[in-house]
């Protein structure tokens, strides 16, 4: 991409101030509050605004501190606009979310500028997808973890475009992103000429590179082809899809208990743990028919923590097996909240808590299955925690021990291998895979259930957190692209927010409204074949972290070489 002197400044539309504001508004398209298809082509010039706005600080000559500024500002606007729902549960984690992710965001495309500096424009700019795609990467896997705006979960409101997700996954999206964008980017350098001599005989103050009235030439055909044939591709491949195994009567219960004031002991309306299962006994005694073989409870349906080794004795658990016996050949899956001790300090994980009268302890957030009445109930530890509420990554444990999103503040127990409960015996292909809320971002991650022989996921989650926000309209979206990449269906059991079913094409076929007590009813199909991505896994992140890798070497090896050859 060729770089030109730059056109005259005194435009307002060449200010980095509007550009970065310019730009965290398309990229927010992908993040509406109300996701909807039809904002999500913005996600293809969300960037151009940055590129134009670096391009033109780097032929300025502007200093490293304005140009960090300029990106950071720009990043902070795109968090801000897309997360700010954070701070419904705290002002302060909510602030924390979009101030250091929009930092840590910066660090690819300072690496970025950096590579163009030394291995010029034609490197520095494929650099650029690489240096981010490997970000993503990173973000899906270390204790900082917080992917909400990896840039192909902006597609989650347009399942029908990336049905092609069962081969690259969700991280293929970026990838799309990337392209698209640069290759408009190229378009507007290419015909910055133009522009200026269009200005210049309209006698008007020439426009930046990229703004203004531009001609329509055969380089708009790249960009727009790599808009078009990926849809293509995507509606060929669903319109072939249909969906595979064998069906199963499945139930959601949607109990729509306030989580800040009547879900938990302490809360102004608390309502007691009996009330509480025996409303959602009551809703799916409502739906239940002969042909029903599961039953799902959303996340923490059983509040009280519970002692692991003393389950078969509790009160709750044994009226649940009560109610099972009434109902042979039904299984249930419910959110748990569990507590198992360790002998000693030696024995106890690295995430164990202290206490004199009980010794070293963990706290799970958990999914219990009871396959029936007398069948030993399996425990599922949920595994990707929320950073700062379920998990509090040792560098910033001093800063967010005081943060309050919702239930235990501190770090939960966790398990490394994804659980797939064994099928119920009047349901051989029936094999579960639990999904706890916040792991349903994770399209890797999620990939490990079907690996591990899970034909359907049972995602149950808590979204009453946010309020009505776009936080959990969001979450609900990336179900979608779960079931894409993973071929499965989805049921969804929401304490209260999105309640219903999901196909194997990440069409919702069944969505209960939120904020009410309900429950819904639905056949699921039990797929047993394993998609591209499941079987190979993020082929893409790995790959880009590779490359970005060799290149900050070569970049580095660059720069020593010119500071050695100027002091010769």
């Amino acid at each position: 991409m060729p770089m030109t002197a730059s056109t005259a400044t005194t435009s307002p539309l060449r200010q980095p101030l509007v550009l970065a504001v310019l730009g965290a508004l398309l990229l927010s398209g992908g993040w509406a509050p109300w996701p909807t298809a039809w904002l999500a082509p913005l996600l293809f010039i969300g960037w151009v605004p940055y590129l134009v706005l670096e391009r033109q600080l780097t032929l300025e000559g502007a200093r490293k501190r304005r140009v960090f500024a300029s990106t950071y500002l720009f990043l902070v606007l795109w968090n801000a606009l897309t997360t700010w729902w954070v701070s419904y549960a705290d002002l302060a984690a909510g602030i924390a979310a979009v101030v250091l992710n929009a930092l840590l965001m910066c660090l690819p495309l300072m690496a970025f500028r950096q590579t163009k500096k030394r291995l010029g424009n034609r490197i520095g700019y494929l650099s650029l997808p690489i240096y981010w795609i490997a970000f993503e990467q990173l973000h899906l896997h270390w204790d900082l973890t917080w992917p909400w705006l990896t840039l192909g979960n902006g597609f989650a409101a347009a399942p029908q475009w990336v049905q092609w997700y069962e081969y690259t996954g969700f991280l293929g999206g970026s990838v799309w992103v990337w392209v698209v964008n640069l290759l408009f980017f190229s378009w507007l350098v290419s015909n910055e000429s133009k522009v200026k001599n269009i200005a210049l005989k309209r006698n008007v103050l020439p426009q930046p590179a990229g703004i203004g009235l531009l001609p329509f030439n055969s380089k708009l055909l790249p960009p727009f082809l790599a808009i078009l044939l990926p849809i293509g591709l995507s509606y060929l491949i669903g319109a072939t899809y249909h969906e595979k195994g064998p069906t199963a009567e499945v139930v959601v219960v949607q109990p729509n208990f306030d989580p800040y004031v009547e879900k938990f002991e302490g809360g102004p309306k608390f309502i007691p743990a009996d009330e509480q299962i025996t409303r959602m006994l009551s809703l799916s005694e409502q739906h239940l028919t002969p042909q029903t073989r599961l039953v799902l409870w959303p996340e923490t349906a059983m509040e009280e923590a519970i002692w692991e080794n003393t389950l078969e004795s509790n009160p709750k658990i044994r009226r649940i097996r009560a109610w099972l016996a009434q109902h042979p050949g039904v299984a249930l899956l419910t959110g748990i909240t569990t507590i198992n001790s360790y002998p000693s300090k030696e024995a106890a994980s690295g995430t164990a808590r202290y206490r004199d009268d009980v010794g070293y302890y963990d706290i799970y957030n958990a999914a219990g299955y009871f396959a029936s009445a007398s069948a030993p109930l399996a425990i599922y530890h949920k595994s990707r925690l929320v950073p700062g509420v379920e998990k509090i990554p040792p560098i910033l444990s001093s800063v967010l021990k005081n943060i309050d999103l919702g239930g235990f503040v501190g770090s939960y127990g966790s398990q490394a291998e994804r659980t797939v409960f064994a099928a119920p015996a009047n349901a051989p292909a029936l094999r579960i895979a639990p999904v706890i809320c916040y792991e349903s971002i994770y399209g890797d991650f999620i990939a490990e259930y079907p690996r591990n022989g899970g034909t359907l996921l049972g995602l149950v989650t808590n979204d009453a957190w946010w309020h009505d926000s776009p936080g959990y309209r969001q979450l609900l979206s990336y179900g979608q692209l779960r079931c894409i990449e993973t071929r499965r269906d989805l049921a969804r059991s929401a304490n209260t927010g999105f309640t219903g079913f999901i196909n194997q094409k990440g069409e919702i076929t069944q969505r209960e409204p939120a904020w009410i007590p309900t429950a819904s009813r639905a056949s699921v199909h039990l797929n047993d074949e394993v998609t591209f991505y499941v079987r190979f896994g993020e082929l893409i992140g790995r790959g880009a972290q590779l490359l970005a890798v060799l290149l900050l070497l070569v970049a580095i090896v660059r720069g020593w070489q010119r500071k050695s050859s100027t002091a010769l």
